[in-house]
């Protein structure tokens, strides 16, 4: 089982870990498209604070990310799933996840990222500001940019079992399953169940949530039919709404009616 992740805005510090190595992280077929982004945030970041604030669509109270975006080459990493926060990751909740679990998360959990492209949650990073809906002014649209390397790199990542897809619209462009690939893919949308409406906190946290149970529980789903039968024992409400056809992925509901 592979989990596609979004990442959070809000980021841990970087800690005083050891600084970046660019060539240990996962996925290294994405090395390239990474340098790349990563050579024009540090140098502009470097350059003209006013203007990166502008690009990555920062306010003035967020100022210091830009030089904390400056720095990236020398700061501090920590693995990845300390630096992502926020409702998901709080929801998630890693660190307290047993020894087991953890190994699983190692082995299945690929958080999507406007300047890495994909990491998993093991990988050394340094905290970062850069979103996947920024348009830097070298490369552009930072989801144009990883699309081909994506599509190179991520159908081996998948590799023959289910592809549990939580991304929001803004990562999921970067790169979308295709054909066989595309057929065990499991798209999730949860959905306040009084009002039948999406509402961002249940749905962050519900997503955290499935996936720690899947996680704790020691779920291996091989497929989407067999994902909707282990939440279901997990005490999930899910409802299929578009079974996959030849080449498209499976749309799950998942009903909430609140998130502790």
């Amino acid at each position: 089982m592979l989990v596609l992740l979004p990442p959070s805005e809000g980021k841990a510090s970087s800690g005083r870990g050891a600084p970046l190595k660019p060539e240990s992280l996962s996925l290294p077929g994405l090395g390239e498209a990474r340098e790349a982004v990563l050579t024009e945030l540090v140098d502009l970041c470097a350059a003209d604070e006013d203007k990166a604030r502008d690009v990555l669509g920062l306010s003035e109270g967020l100022r210091s990310e830009v030089a904390k975006n400056a720095a990236l080459r020398t700061a501090g990493g920590r693995p990845a799933g300390e630096i992502y926060t926020g409702v998901l990751y709080d929801a998630l909740g890693l660190a307290s996840l047993d020894a087991a679990a953890k190994r699983r998360a190692a082995r299945s959990l690929l958080v999507f990222s406007g300047l890495w492209g994909a990491v998993r949650v093991t990988d050394r990073i340094p905290s970062y500001r850069c979103s996947m809906g920024v348009k830097l002014p070298g490369l552009g649209a930072l989801a144009g940019h990883w699309r081909a390397p994506m599509a190179e790199v991520l159908p081996e990542a998948a590799g023959t079992g289910l592809v549990l897809d939580l991304r929001s619209a803004a990562y999921a462009a970067a790169w979308k399953p295709k054909g066989e690939v595309a057929g065990r893919t499991a798209t999730v949308r949860v959905l306040h169940a009084p009002t039948r409406k999406v509402v961002s906190h249940f749905n962050k946290a519900t997503k955290g949530r499935i996936v720690r149970s899947l996680l704790t529980d020691g779920a291996a789903p091989k497929d989407p039919a067999e994902l909707v039968e282990a939440l279901r024992d997990l005490g999930y409400e899910v409802e299929v709404q578009a079974p996959a056809g030849a080449g498209k992925p499976w749309a799950l509901d998942v009903l909430v009616d609140e998130v502790h």
